[in-house]
């Protein structure tokens, strides 16, 4: 069995094929940025990109991605090491505080906008609703990924 994990393809042993993508994310393939919150799909911690959709990667086996598309928080930035734009807004606009969440935030966003490139404050709340941030951060959040609208227009 093999993945494909931010374009780079992995072999996954048969001692990890029962695991979940999160647990082979983390402990197999060595990529700790995504993290185990709750393990219960609730708090967004463990965002990643599957098919370019946001997923829950601690209720995800890892069979179930086999063929498809892994995009995790170490795959954003460019071949240069240049920051994909909603790392930038987030370090631009000081989000993190604990930080603990936020690769789940980022993912989310990264999810949304290239659903939806410029969307509403509304529709900005209702798509990162899911993830969860215990140190209160929403307001940075919000202003985070309307800098990063702004950095992908000049980008393009």
């Amino acid at each position: 069995m093999h993945v494909l994990v931010n374009r780079q393809r992995f072999d996954i042993p048969p001692g990890w094929q029962d695991e979940t993508l999160l647990a082979v994310l983390r402990e197999h393939l060595g990529l700790v940025g995504t993290k185990f919150g709750c393990g219960a799909g609730q708090c967004g911690a463990c965002t990643v990109l599957l098919d370019g959709h946001a997923q829950r990667s601690c209720l995800l086996p890892v069979g179930a991605v086999q063929g498809r598309a892994v995009e995790t928080i170490e795959g954003l930035s460019d071949a240069n090491g240049r920051l994909h734009p909603v790392q930038q807004a987030w370090l631009d606009e000081a989000v993190p505080q604990c930080g603990y969440c936020q690769a789940g935030q980022i993912m989310a966003t990264v999810a949304l906008l290239r659903q939806e490139p410029t969307p509403s404050p509304a529709r900005i709340d209702e798509a990162l609703s899911g993830n969860l941030c215990r140190c209160g951060t929403q307001q940075r959040i919000r202003a985070g990924v309307q800098r990063a609208v702004a950095l992908q227009g000049e980008r393009s």
